[in-house]
């Protein structure tokens, strides 16, 4: 199983997530989402993105992006976007545009919200289903994704806790992303960190 860990905003932890002996496969930024704590400045992201990311893949989080900020981003060392409420056409346009693939995030509370991945088929390289509390760390009950496609590259977010029993989501996801569970009063805690990912070793190890 994959991992992503979202929401990082400064140096010192980035770069002890990329020295880390098991890095995650993704780290996310939140670009254009200031109500979230861990909204990013467009300075501040020029320059953690241009941070050596060995093998990580970096993830620009936007949220409905106007053509400014994709315009102000698209230079940047991104190799995803991670879209939250832009329809299918508006995410081919930013495919059409800016040659990035694509995360498109559903927020989910029911079986209805989960079915909508459907008009993103052949268009988004991987699906997030979340929570609705976006910033929140809402959870969401993921049974409700059990029985999707296995054809789909899934990833799922909301209230995951970074020492949970990481077998559960196996069954059920490719990629787990966790952002508020790592931290302890609003700030990224590398302990926590390192428990994640060392967990996540040992539950790849097992396979």
């Amino acid at each position: 199983m994959k991992a992503k860990i979202c929401g990082i905003k400064d140096d010192k932890t980035l770069k002890y997530i990329l020295e880390h002996s098991y890095p995650p496969d993704y780290i996310g930024f939140i670009c254009n989402y200031p109500k979230s704590k861990r909204f990013v400045e467009i300075e501040k992201l020029k320059y953690l993105t241009s941070i050596d990311k060995k093998n990580v893949q970096f993830v620009a989080v936007l949220v409905n992006p106007s053509n400014e900020i994709l315009e102000k981003i698209k230079n940047f060392n991104f190799d995803l976007y991670q879209l939250y409420d832009t329809s299918p056409q508006k995410t081919k346009m930013i495919i059409s545009n800016y040659k990035k693939k694509i995360i498109t995030a559903l927020t989910i509370k029911n079986k209805n919200d989960v079915g909508k991945y459907k008009d993103y088929l052949n268009i988004s390289d991987i699906f997030l289903f979340d929570g609705k509390g976006y910033e929140k760390s809402i959870g969401f009950e993921h049974s409700l994704i059990k029985d999707l496609p296995n054809n789909i590259e899934k990833m799922i977010a909301g209230d995951i806790k970074y020492n949970d029993n990481l077998d559960n989501f196996q069954k059920i996801t490719n990629i787990i992303d966790l952002s508020g569970s790592l931290e302890t009063e609003n700030i990224k805690d590398l302990k926590k960190i390192d428990i994640f990912l060392k967990n996540l070793r040992e539950l790849n190890a097992k396979d």
